[in-house]
Parts: C-alpha cells; structure tokens; sequence
C-alpha cells in the first residue's frame, strides 16, 4: 500500500511503450505539471487504438475513493446480463438505509418515507451523482464488496483491491487506503470497457449514458477541455485531514475526439497540500495536454 504519510515526492520516469506514439509528446508537459499537486501524482494514459501508453508512477497504490463505484457498476452490469438481475427490479430503501453524514442527493430526495426504487435509479444515482447511500445499497444488494473485488480479478485486474464500504470509509481516516489501484489497472479496465470485452452492447451503452452525465468535479478531466466533449468519467475525493492533507483527488475516463479516436486516461492525486483548485487543475490540464496533441495530428 502507498505509504501515506509521506509528505516528499520522488521524481520518477514516465514510461512509454512507444517511442513515436503521439502519446510521447505529451511526455514532457506532463512532467511539468505533476509538481505543481504538491503530492503524489499517479497517471496511466492508453491511446484505445494505437495501444500506446504512458504511465507515472503506474505500478503504485493509490486510494481511490468513489472511483471504485465504477467496478462495482460493472459487476452490478454483468449480473444484469447473466439475467441474475434486472434494471427495472425494484429494491426497498429504507430511511435507515439513507445515512445524514455523507453525500447523498437520493436522501435528499427520499429521506421522508421509505420507497421502492428501480435497480437503474440506483445506479444513476451510484454512477452520475457519485451518492454514497446508493454505493452501499448496491453493494448489499449485490452481496458485498468482496463480490465486486473478486469481479475485477476474475477480469485480469490484479492490481486493485476493493474492501471496504463507504459507510465503512467513514469510520476512519485510514480506512480509505484499504480500497487501492495502480493507474495502469484502473486504465486497463477503462480499456475493457471502451473495447466492449466487459457487458453487452446494451449495458455498455447505458453505463457509457451514466458516465458521460456525471455533474460530479466538472473542473478535473473536462475541466479545460472544449465545451461539448464527450467524456465519460467517473472522479473520487477524500475531503482533507486536520493537517489539510487530501488522500485523494481523481478521476478516470475516456476522452473522445471529434474524429472518432478515444484515449483512457487516469489521474490519481494523494498526499496533498494543494488547494481544491489547485488539485483539480492538475488534472485538467493532463487532460487538456492531450487533447492538445491529438487534435493536431
């Protein structure tokens, strides 16, 4: 696990498996802008039709916060297409269920009465809203986050550790850490993703929906990007302790240009002194980097 009490950064190499790729342009505005995170920055980027990649600090544990709503998603998905599941079942909320000390807009909502919801509501509010009350009714209704942990083993990501709710996380500072990716295996999944190898065309589709209608941190990946991308994404973020360190700031996704090519890219920030702003600029200004590049070519 990452050790987060490190508070100085190791400048390490960005690696690429291509020397001519257009991602190897990128190489050195990113090395410009991951100090100014004042933290640890880790990154994997993968170009969906060149196989090219780039990866800062790929191989490392960072925590990944509501980032981790995306595999339990697809396994949720994956049970839909096995017919174990069903968008359109219902599944009983409680008031018990709908916790006052977390994000929630479905409490918001629902708080007053208990209410029968179908499965893709809560999925929308799990996926596009990043609701932490809707996150944990999925995993008790799936059977836990050990289900969701072995999911992604069973599909070749062995770098990812999925552990602990979200009610759970908030018992606790360190908790978070228990739920961990390398950059490189949350973009390798993105890649299974995009590549249709996980769920069926249909349920594809209609994840592809949730992410790209996320309102979640419009300011990281999309944050710099011009106005109407297409970017299905999914973000996560820890607030910060007494010492205003933040343990996470991320966020994951797909970058679609205009002429059809789509990049996965991954941007994990922990160990942080940076302002909120600050943090988020960082990643929109990888993203932007990108962009930039690909769009010339």
């Amino acid at each position: 696990m990452l050790l987060h009490f490190c508070r100085w950064i190791i400048v390490l190499p960005i690696i690429f498996t291509s020397a001519f790729g257009q991602l190897n342009s990128v190489r050195t505005k990113v090395d410009s802008i991951v100090g100014s995170a004042k933290g640890m920055v880790g990154i994997a980027v993968i170009d969906l039709n060149k196989g090219d990649t780039l990866t800062v600090r790929g191989e490392e544990h960072f925590p990944m916060q509501s980032v981790y709503k995306l595999p339990l998603a697809l396994a949720v998905l994956d049970q839909v297409d096995k017919g174990t599941m069903a968008l359109t079942q219902n599944i009983h909320i409680t008031k018990a269920d709908l916790h006052p000390d977390t994000w929630s807009p479905l409490r918001e909502r629902y708080s007053a009465k208990d209410v029968d919801l179908p499965l893709d509501s809560i999925l929308m509010y799990t996926v596009s809203y990043s609701d932490n009350n809707a996150c944990d009714i999925l995993f008790r209704f799936l059977g836990g986050t050990a289900i969701v942990d072995q999911y992604v083993r069973k599909l070749g990501i062995m770098s990812m550790a999925i552990v602990t709710t979200e009610e759970e996380m908030r018992q606790g500072w360190n908790v978070q850490y228990r739920n961990w990716s390398s950059p490189r295996a949350t973009a390798n999944l993105l890649q299974l993703f995009y590549k249709g190898k996980i769920l069926s065309e249909r349920c594809r589709d209609y994840l592809w929906r949730l992410m790209v209608n996320s309102s979640t941190t419009p300011g990281r990946i999309k944050g710099l990007l011009p106005l109407g991308a297409v970017v299905p994404h999914k973000s996560g973020s820890s607030g910060t302790n007494d010492s205003g360190i933040a343990a996470a700031t991320n966020d994951i996704g797909l970058i679609v240009f205009p002429d059809g090519r789509c990049v996965a890219l991954v941007v994990f920030i922990t160990e942080s002194n940076a302002s909120d702003e600050e943090r988020d600029k960082v990643i929109a200004t990888v993203a932007r980097a990108i962009w930039d590049v690909y769009s010339i070519h």
